[in-house]
């Protein structure tokens, strides 16, 4: 999983237009994009999304924070359309993600859906509340990812602006890289926020691949022209992949040993875990 494209839970249209992309995964949202009249409408039209052929993308449905009280209704409205995963936002850490998942159990069960089979995507870093909270979170076999956001952690904050020029101020480069240290400590994927630089590409690509280089896995999207982009700046390159086979077959060739040596490098166990997870993308 490359790209996570937005599509508001209340426009069929698109919805339509993104099932045509190249987006690993469409989040249908029930939160931010649909305004407060209608919910109970947009909840109908996400049933029916999910109701659609797939295209071989994953369907994960936005959901609203447990603080609004609305979760729930989200979840009964959809979860018979059985979605392939749900994402929280502003989740507090740990607790909320065995909070919704007791929830799913019974959602899933009710709807005679196999236990477990509906991920988690925690959006981690939208309050104050939810930083502190990223020591929290541990491997559980629903976490697909954590997401960090940039924009509604300002409000929380009481930020003026959350860059300083083209780069994130400290406040939001903290919580960027603390999201990453925890979704690292829960073995799960690490999910940059959107680019919120509409017209230009170039700038997206470029966001996308520093995204990469620092250890995350994937990126959310919020316009059908990112996918592209985003989804090359994921995808190993051939000289990384060359160098990935190299490891693998030398420490193949050399069962028995913890360091080998490549083109004059001593190349180590550590450096066969990322050659793997090289590989792992380029299947993906």
């Amino acid at each position: 999983m490359r790209s996570l494209l937005f599509v508001p839970g209340d426009s069929p249209r698109k919805f339509a237009k993104a099932i045509g992309t190249n987006a690993d995964a469409l989040v249908l949202d029930l939160e931010d994009s649909v305004a407060a009249s209608e919910k109970a409408a947009a909840r109908e039209s996400v049933s029916k999304m999910l109701e659609s052929d797939r295209a071989g993308k994953l369907l994960i449905v936005r959901v609203n924070a447990f603080d609004t009280g609305l979760t729930l209704d989200d979840l009964a409205a959809v979860m018979s359309h059985a979605p392939d995963g749900v994402m929280l936002p502003k989740c507090r850490g740990g607790a909320d993600i065995d909070l919704l998942s007791h929830c799913l159990d019974a959602f899933e069960a009710a709807n005679g859906l196999a236990r477990g089979r509906t991920g988690i995507v925690a959006v981690a870093t939208e309050t104050g509340e939810s930083v502190l909270g990223l020591p929290t979170y541990r491997p559980h076999p629903r976490l697909l990812g954590l997401l960090w956001g940039a924009e509604d952690l300002a409000a929380s904050i009481n930020a003026t602006t959350n860059r300083d020029g083209e780069v994130y101020s400290g406040p939001f480069l903290l919580a960027r890289n603390l999201c990453l240290m925890a979704a690292s400590a829960a073995q799960t994927a690490a999910i940059d926020t959107v680019c919120t630089n509409i017209g230009d590409l170039d700038y997206v690509a470029a966001e996308a691949r520093a995204a990469r280089r620092d250890g995350f896995s994937a990126k959310a999207v919020i316009h059908p022209n990112h996918v592209d982009p985003v989804n090359a700046a994921f995808q190993p390159t051939d000289e990384e992949v060359e160098w990935a086979r190299k490891v693998i077959k030398a420490f193949e060739d050399n069962p028995d040993q913890g360091v080998v040596n490549i083109d004059g490098k001593m190349i180590d166990k550590p450096h066969e875990r990322a050659a793997r997870k090289i590989l792992a993308m380029v299947k993906n």
